[in-house]
């Protein structure tokens, strides 16, 4: 029977008290202290990608049997959230070492996703395939995340129902249920939506016949997750042109899974080092899912090298050249790579213009950067070739930024994840000392990224430590 979640008053987020309006009864919350202008140099280890390892724990729910996710960054705001989203559904999850997971359902519990847990990210609709497949219902909230523009989930819906799911959307909550089970159908996703394709690559792992989803993402983490169902007994193939075709299975088993390295953290890193003149070592590092990235690198007269087991990303005096920047699904430029290459294209020499195609509204971080000396400014017009859903929206997606400006430091507050990015490493070459509040989203979404460019030389302090 269906457990429908307790109802909860949704409040905005207030901002973080300043140090002198703290008091005993509500404490500081914790902020970054970071002097600018020091190199970084060495070497770093990326962790595990966020992206991907909230998937996978997802997708154990399919089986009875234990999974083992290996290289998990555990300590992650997102994956602690994924892990009491699984629990509350009847997951037993275990920490045998630092990065791995061991997860087990032998039986669902619950299935409906807290309201509380649900609307903390958007990962709560991916649990509507296992829980449809195990109980034949599952209550889903509306889903919560980054304020980086509207991202509804009908893509999810849509595809759910055409599977034979029935959907009733009722306060804030959405009902699903199937009567006789998910079944296979050919799905044409309107965007290759990286969250709507594992949703229903998830879903049609134990459907009965064959889904076709076409105009599918393909973006490393996606893959991730086939190779994962793969191991589990799913029957999954990538095809041209943006096609995945998945073939029901009857039942799927445990399996042992190593997460790939996060690509964003690597491209954190890489600009971190340009922007402080530095030298550093990134092991990890997939020079096959950076190609775009590293493209743009030699575009603006930066080197690096590449090597069996990651990649040396070494600045110096050469100037940075102005660039023309598109974001795309992959394989094109990332839009989670936009914010930090938008820092370091402050300090070229000359006018660059970035078209952000992803997110309607993903540019709103630049009014800080312009605090602490960028001059950047925002335009609704298409400032690009690629074909924009945006267009003649009244978006402000395209970003010219003119350079070089020397950066000062001041104070920030982190509003999503990459926009949190960003300001880190503007804080990092700026002059002077910035305090960088909002902190919660970075420790959302990077592990350990303090302590990583710490100890690469940052003179970075988080407050209270």
């Amino acid at each position: 029977m269906a457990v429908k979640p307790q109802k909860t008053e949704q409040r905005r987020a207030r901002p973080a008290a300043p140090a002198s309006e703290a008091t005993a009864s509500e404490p500081m919350a914790p902020y970054y202290l970071i002097e600018g202008g020091a190199p970084l140099h060495g070497e770093v280890a990326l962790s595990g990608a966020k992206n991907a390892a909230t998937k996978l724990m997802v997708a154990s729910l399919l089986t009875e049997d234990q999974c083992v996710i290996r290289n998990a960054p555990l300590q992650l705001g997102d994956l602690m959230i994924t892990e009491s989203v699984v629990t509350a559904l009847g997951a037993e999850v275990t920490r045998s070492e630092e990065h791995v997971a061991v997860i087990q359902t032998r039986k669902i519990t619950h299935n409906a996703v807290p309201l509380e847990l649900g609307r903390k990210n958007r990962l709560a609709v991916l649990t509507a395939g296992p829980l449809l497949h195990r109980t034949g219902e599952a209550i889903i909230p509306e889903p919560g995340g980054d304020r980086i523009g509207r991202r509804p989930i009908n893509f999810h819906t849509d595809g759910l129902q055409q599977m034979g799911a029935i959907l009733e959307a009722r306060n804030g909550l959405y009902y699903f249920r199937t009567p006789s089970g998910l079944r296979g159908a050919t799905i044409d996703l309107p965007f290759p939506s990286v969250m709507a394709t594992e949703t229903l690559i998830i879903a049609a792992t134990l459907a009965r016949g064959v889904t076709t989803i076409q105009n599918a993402a393909i973006e490393p983490e996606i893959i991730d997750l086939i190779k994962f169902l793969q191991k589990m007994g799913a029957i999954i193939e990538q095809r041209v042109d943006r096609k995945i075709v998945i073939e029901g299975v009857d039942r799927l088993h445990g399996a042992e899974h190593r997460v790939i390295a996060d690509r964003s953290e690597a491209v954190s890193l890489a600009i971190a080092a340009y922007l402080t003149h530095g030298d550093v070592r990134v092991v990890g590092a997939d020079q096959g899912v950076l190609l775009t990235f590293l493209n743009a690198l030699y575009r603006v007269g930066l080197d690096f090298a590449v090597d069996d087991d990651g990649i040396r990303f070494f600045g110096g005096d050469k100037p940075i050249k102005p660039i023309a920047l598109e974001t795309d699904v992959h394989p094109g430029f990332m839009t989670d790579w936009q914010q930090p290459f938008t820092v370091l294209l402050t300090q070229a020499q000359g006018m660059s213009v970035i078209h952000e195609t992803i997110y309607e509204d993903r540019f709103s971080y630049t009014h800080s950067l312009n605090t602490m000396g960028a001059d950047t400014g925002l335009y609704s017009k298409c400032l690009g070739e690629l074909n924009c859903r945006f267009r003649e929206r009244n978006f402000n997606h395209s970003c010219v930024v003119r350079g070089p400006t020397p950066l000062r430091a001041t104070e920030l507050t982190m509003p999503d994840v990459r926009a949190g990015a960003s300001y880190i490493l503007a804080a990092l070459c700026a002059q002077g000392t910035s305090q960088v509040r909002g902190i919660e989203h970075i420790e959302r979404g990077y592990e350990n990224l303090a302590i990583k460019l710490r100890d690469l030389g940052a003179h970075i302090t988080r407050v209270p430590e």
